[in-house]
């Protein structure tokens, strides 16, 4: 799209045309000499005035010139068309719970059970999918927590870590406090104000350090920490009795650590007891750390030369025509 950056410059158009009927006639002054040969310059002003008269065609190149001298003063631009920006949005480790205890089959999805671990690949999977524009890591955690993948903008490759994620690599207990200490040592030289840890377990911590004096660490390094606890509060089995509510599965889940972390932190804690419960938890958190809206930028390019160009080739031609006039003249002399 062509557009102009100051069209009001087109208002002095006129001006050369006011300039000429203010001017003043220059006053004619009479003969002072005799000139013998006057006849020869008679002559010679005839031959001119015969091969060079000053037609329209000169004035309508004086007004070209012009006109084109106003259009390279109103800086003529071409804008493109719009372009996606990338943009940067939070920096966002996952720290997931891989200890044994995640092999619990107490997700229920459409009548059956699913693991805890199979149920968080799928839902974490699709958060992932989401978070376009921010720099995602992955941290795994049981009894050793350990960095999967650094932070990146590849989400996808954070998206096949986790689902390659193998219960037991990283030991049958789980170590919460080391999970928080490992994401603040990635997330303390990254950028104010958008550093976010999101953790998630489904028991308490029984190794490491200590989750409490690690959530304090985190908020002084300005890291905002969300928990999630998964597992269901109760299950149908069926046995020689028939079916019957079995005993709270997620009993050693320790909600009050969850939740002081979350406060220390400046983050939420949330529950979450089947998948689609789960799906709500990341869905809030998405409101809590939106996305980055998508920003576009128009390409510009000034044009302002071609018009100045212009100007200068047409007043070369002129001024090369005033100067035949002048070969002729030698000519007839």
């Amino acid at each position: 799209m062509l557009s102009l950056d100051w069209p009001w410059v087109f208002l002095l158009t006129p001006l050369p045309l006011l300039v000429r009927w203010l001017s003043r006639p220059a006053e004619s002054l009479g003969s002072a000499l005799r000139v013998p040969f006057f006849q020869q310059l008679q002559r010679l002003q005839q031959v001119d005035s015969h091969a060079f008269p000053r037609t329209a065609w000169r004035g309508l190149l004086l007004a070209l010139i012009w006109l084109a001298l106003l259009l390279a003063a109103a800086r003529p631009t071409w804008t493109g068309e719009p372009i996606p920006l990338p943009q940067e949005g939070r920096d966002l480790m996952l720290a997931v719970d891989i200890s044994q205890s995640m092999a619990e089959p107490d997700m229920e999805v459409n009548g059956s059970f699913a693991s805890r671990i199979d149920a968080v690949k799928y839902v974490l999977s699709e958060f992932i999918e989401r978070r376009t524009g921010d720099r995602i890591g992955l941290i795994l955690f049981g009894e050793r927590s350990y960095l999967q993948t650094p932070l990146t903008f590849d989400r996808n490759s954070v998206q096949i870590q986790l689902i390659e994620a193998q219960l037991g690599f990283a030991g049958y207990a789980t170590a919460i406090g080391d999970a928080i200490g490992l994401g603040v040592k990635r997330l303390r030289d990254r950028e104010a104000g958008s550093r976010v840890l999101i953790l998630l377990t489904d028991g308490a911590n029984t190794a490491g350090s200590n989750p409490r004096e690690a959530a304090a660490i985190a908020a002084e390094a300005g890291v905002r920490i969300h928990t999630i606890g998964i597992g269901a509060e109760a299950r149908m089995v069926t046995d020689l009795f028939g079916q019957r509510r079995a005993v709270n599965p997620s009993a050693d889940l320790d909600e009050d650590s969850l939740q002081y972390i979350a406060d220390t932190t400046g983050g939420e804690y949330f529950r979450a007891r089947d998948p689609a419960e789960l799906a709500l938890v990341y869905q809030a958190i998405d409101q809590l750390e939106p996305v980055p809206e998508d920003v576009t930028y128009r390409p510009q390019r000034s044009l302002f030369h071609w018009p100045l160009g212009v100007a200068l080739l047409l007043s070369w031609l002129l001024t090369g025509l005033g100067l035949i006039p002048a070969s002729a003249a030698e000519r007839v002399a």
